[in-house]
């Protein structure tokens, strides 16, 4: 019995109007546009509007994917949000989308995977599918991390933005899609990205709001070693997994965290950066988001083509990675 092929069939991304510059954050902090540049290459970043969720930007993205997969919302056996930033702590946001879209046919539960999140729905929407249980798969990234923020952290306050970002998942054809992939983590790291309170172990009180428990606390030093030193390796593995090597890849979309995050796992595949896709600038950090709009974009402007080795590549708190490697069918 052949094995089915599995790839994405439609993309769509969506990110906020408001667009919160580096000149901005010099009010709000101790930093300079030039050394926000310098370090993060992030030139601004897009901040949801106060009635905005991260279900409103997972839905539009959503919407957007459907339409390019020419598909309605009745035809999505199951709907994953990948997020860590969901609208509450339940129900899931993709239950939220589920309903927002009408798709009153699918199944719907998030993943909290942190900025690899969108990778890891997008191989578990696959298996849904190979398995024969489902047919289309609808996966979003989203996340409003705004809301997260600390936006007097110098550490922290400069790398995070607002978006979403969305794939169908359906058969393509042989050879086609998804042909290697590889997932991990490390639970011992867990406490270098977190956001300590707000769950069963901290619940909100006074005191957790005083001491801004409820935003993003990272170690910055430590995530960004963890992050050189993973992007080449999970990438090299998912390349392995597809009987590929680096120097067949046509493109290759990073997590846009931080650019110089970008060209060390760039420079450990022997990537010249004009191969590799880059939003980071407009965007900042968009966590789960990053990959899928990233990816969407390239798309829309013709970078990527039909046919094109594509390596998608993540690594998260957790601390978590992910990567895949596509050979595009649309």
């Amino acid at each position: 019995m052949n094995k089915k092929c599995v790839g994405i069939i439609g993309l769509g991304s969506y990110v906020p109007q408001r667009i919160m510059t580096n000149k901005e954050l010099e009010q709000r902090m101790d930093t300079s546009d030039q050394w926000i540049v310098e370090r993060t290459g992030i030139h601004e970043r897009r901040v949801a509007a106060e009635n905005e969720s991260t279900s409103d930007l997972a839905t539009k993205a959503g919407q957007k994917a459907l339409e390019d997969a020419k598909l309605s919302a009745a035809d999505i056996d199951l709907i994953i949000v990948a997020t860590a930033s969901p609208d509450m702590v339940f129900p899931a946001t993709a239950c939220v989308v589920q309903e927002n879209i009408k798709a009153v046919n699918a199944a719907a539960f998030d993943i909290s995977a942190v900025c690899s999140g969108f990778l890891y729905a997008m191989i578990t929407g696959s298996q849904f599918i190979k398995a024969g249980m489902y047919r289309k798969v609808l996966v979003i990234g989203a996340e409003t991390l705004s809301r997260f923020t600390d936006w007097s952290d110098r550490n922290t306050g400069m790398l995070f933005g607002d978006g979403a970002g969305a794939a169908v998942l359906g058969e393509t054809p042989e050879g086609y899609g998804i042909l290697g992939v590889d997932l991990g983590a490390d639970g011992g790291g867990a406490e270098l990205l977190k956001i300590p309170a707000g769950g069963s172990r901290h619940p909100a009180t006074n005191e957790t709001i005083l001491q801004k428990q409820h935003f993003i606390h990272m170690s910055g030093n430590e995530v960004f070693k963890f992050a050189v030193k993973v992007m080449g390796e999970t990438t090299l593995k998912a390349l392995k997994n597809a009987n590929l090597t680096a120097s067949d890849i046509t493109y290759l979309v990073p997590h846009q965290a931080n650019i110089r995050i970008i060209q060390s796992a760039a420079k450990r595949l022997g990537m010249p950066m004009e191969k590799v896709v880059v939003n980071i600038n407009k965007y900042g950090n968009t966590s789960a988001a990053s990959i899928p709009i990233a990816l969407d974009e390239a798309v829309k402007s013709g970078t990527i083509k039909s046919g094109d080795i594509v390596a998608l590549a993540g690594f998260g708190g957790g601390l978590t990675w992910a990567s895949s490697i596509m050979k595009w069918c649309k």
